[in-house]
């Protein structure tokens, strides 16, 4: 049997020759981190690295992503799917072994970080979601759901803001299978002739325990046995989530870098290498890895046994309760309940039928009234806005320190509100949905792009889409927002113009599985429009024609989302009295449109027509539609306090204006 030094060394080694090799990496934090990591992942890490997707495993979050080589050495020894050429292959195009964790590039990553903070955050995701799960599915003496989450941080996670918010209301919930181990290591980027004392100065402790955290002081990072205590300990703690602070290193084991910032990102260098090799007793090749040191380390054939007992506990619990299991199953796959298509259809008949002129914030609230019953995974909440973002139903149970539930009372804390909905949404079984005012939408933008970019299934409802909010002025007027929310790639964005749309674009977001969709929703009463059968199905490609030129021949388009469709149609009208026929064509989600065959795009928007569109907000944007030549009505400053009526007069966005746009391309 392999000593620890040598298991420990062996994830340094691996660190400091990928980033060598790739001229591009961080190896301090893998090398300060190695015995820790050692530590959890050799004795107390639940998994099965021959299948990463095993439901009841832990959860490990590397928070401090830029650390991705202890990562990807970890799962590499341990035997996951990941062999010694994408090590060798660190940071190069589409290798499994990028710069920073990305899900879904190789097996074994829970969830991509990088951007500071946001692990922690997803973590706390996690660890509610086993709270939840364990409520819902666990009956008598068969616990099939009972995992930990452990979190790897360090200092750069506890100075982003998102790791107050986070930890703060895990503190609040009693998390307690939220484990995090903190690397205090005293250096950042910054710290190259000093230590971070400089600028951060935190009792990082103290403010955890004042979360109502169990915190463990003082622990010895370089001494596996003391983690190894510390990590009993923490487990053993049943009330309160638990920050295990380790004292470390960084670069451990380089002679001249190690405790220095030179160790933070950047290789260390041919000649310091050779001196750590010889510092650390490793007198092995790069990337060579001795094979007792291998054994050691695999974790295959315990991981199989580990899963294999617990297969055989769920086995006992579908014998005992096998419509429970086969739910289980179920959501732990993602798929929606075999009743969804007709529930979904059934209600959209229901909201055609009622024909309601209401807020399209009312008529979410509606929609989660209408899906939630036939949705036992659906769980969302608001950022202390509920009563103005509308996302209670009548079945919200809210989650609390001693119970599960489907509602999560944020509080005022945006950023880790979308945060920890990413982690939930990673951890699987549940369907998240969190929000706010569009207008604080940029608080929380990051964790947004991040479940973008990790194709998470996370619906985002954000309510006072536009000046429409009226009094409270251009402070919580979003003006910008629909159109930056756009811009972020595979974030789908859906503004309708009333309750059926609405209705459309909920159902959309909860059947679509590979990313975010974000619902902009009105304050203001919106008009009910009739449509036909078949304009209600169109509504799913993104955009259709709302209505048809009256008269003749459509001479021009009108495209308009949201509470401007109105104002459309009504221009349509007074267009038509003038002779000039029209079509309005409603655009609810851009990128929806964007992904429809060209010939539907073009039977949309015919080539030829001129193009007018109008959206309370910024208008650069919808030149991607009406080109160069055609107009667009918007709004390309901030707003003003005042009724809503007098705001539309105000910054002309009416159906006079409109009019007068479409005359105008017309005769250009």
């Amino acid at each position: 049997m392999s000593s620890r030094p040598e298991l420990a060394n062996a994830l340094r080694a691996l660190a400091m020759d990928a980033v060598q090799q790739a001229n591009s990496g961080h190896p301090g934090m893998p090398m300060g981190m190695a015995e820790i990591a050692e530590a959890l992942w050799h004795r107390h890490l639940r998994h099965n690295p021959a299948n990463p997707q095993w439901a009841n495993r832990d959860r490990f979050v590397l928070s401090n992503g830029h650390g991705s080589m202890l990562l990807y050495g970890l799962l590499h020894l341990t035997g996951y799917d990941l062999p010694i050429e994408e090590l060798k292959r660190f940071r190069q195009l589409h290798s499994k072994t990028a710069g920073h964790p990305e899900h879904g590039m190789a097996p074994g990553i829970e969830t991509t970080t990088g951007p500071l903070g946001q692990g922690i955050a997803n973590a706390v995701g996690m660890a509610l979601s086993e709270r939840v799960l364990a409520e819902t599915f666990n009956r008598g003496g068969h616990i099939v759901v009972d995992h930990r989450t452990y979190v790897f941080l360090g200092d750069g996670c506890l100075m982003e803001g998102v790791s107050h918010e986070a930890c703060a209301l895990a503190g609040t919930l009693k998390l307690s299978k939220l484990i995090a181990l903190y690397d205090d290591n005293g250096i950042s980027i910054d710290s190259e002739k000093g230590q971070i004392k400089q600028w951060f100065t935190d009792n990082t402790p103290q403010r955890f325990a004042a979360y109502g955290w169990n915190v463990i002081y003082g622990v010895d990072g370089h001494d596996t046995d003391a983690v190894d205590a510390a990590i009993r300990q923490a487990q053993a703690e049943t009330g309160r989530p638990t920050l295990i602070c380790c004292k470390t290193l960084i670069g451990k084991g380089a002679p001249k870098k190690q405790n220095t910032g030179g160790a933070h990102g950047a290789p260390l260098g041919a000649e310091e290498i050779a001196a750590t090799r010889a510092a650390i007793n490793w007198p092995y090749a790069p990337f060579e890895i001795p094979e007792a040191v291998r054994a050691e380390w695999n974790a295959r054939e315990h991981g199989a046994a580990r899963e294999t007992d617990w297969n055989q506990k769920f086995s006992a619990y579908a014998a005992a309760h096998p419509e429970l299991a086969a739910e289980f199953k179920r959501r732990m796959s993602g798929e929606l309940p075999a009743g969804w298509p007709a529930h979904r259809d059934a209600f959209m008949a229901q909201t055609v039928q009622k024909a309601e002129t209401i807020a399209t914030r009312k008529a979410s609230q509606n929609a989660i009234e209408g899906f939630a019953p036939a949705l036992p995974e659906l769980i969302g909440g608001s950022a202390d806005l509920a009563g103005s973002n509308l996302t209670l139903w009548s079945g919200s149970k809210g989650v609390s320190a001693s119970s599960g539930g489907n509602y999560i009372y944020f509080g005022v804390r945006e950023f880790g509100m979308a945060a920890i909905c990413n982690g939930i949404a990673l951890h699987g079984g549940l369907i998240p949905y969190h929000a706010t005012f569009l207008v604080f939408s940029d608080y929380a933008r990051n964790a947004l792009r991040m479940a973008a970019l990790m194709k998470q299934r996370v619906i985002c409802v954000f309510t006072h889409d536009s000046i429409g909010l009226g009094e409270d002025g251009p402070t919580h007027q979003p003006v910008e927002h629909a159109a930056t929310l756009r811009l972020i790639p595979n974030m789908d964005v859906w503004r309708p113009c009333d309750t059926v749309e609405t209705t459309a674009a909920w159902a959309a977001a909860i059947e679509r599985r590979d990313g975010p969709t974000s619902l902009l929703l009105s304050r203001q009463n919106l008009a009910f429009q009739q449509r036909s059968t078949e304009q209600i199905a169109a509504i799913n490609r993104g955009a259709y024609v709302l209505s048809e030129a009256a008269g003749g021949a459509a001479r021009a388009v009108i495209i308009a989302t949201g509470s401007e469709v109105a104002i459309a149609l009504a221009a349509q009208q007074a267009l038509a009295t003038a002779g000039v026929a029209v079509r309005v064509v409603s655009m609810p989600c851009t990128s929806i449109f964007d992904r429809q065959d060209a010939a539907y795009r073009a039977a949309v928007l015919p080539r030829g027509l001129p193009r007018v569109a109008v959206e309370a907000g910024v208008t650069d944007y919808w030149r991607k539609y009406v080109g160069l030549e055609g107009a667009v009505i918007g709004i390309d400053r901030f707003g003003e306090s005042a009724p809503i009526n007098e705001l539309y007069k105000f910054f002309d966005i009416t159906a006079d204006n409109v009019a007068t746009a479409v005359h105008s391309v017309l005769q250009a």
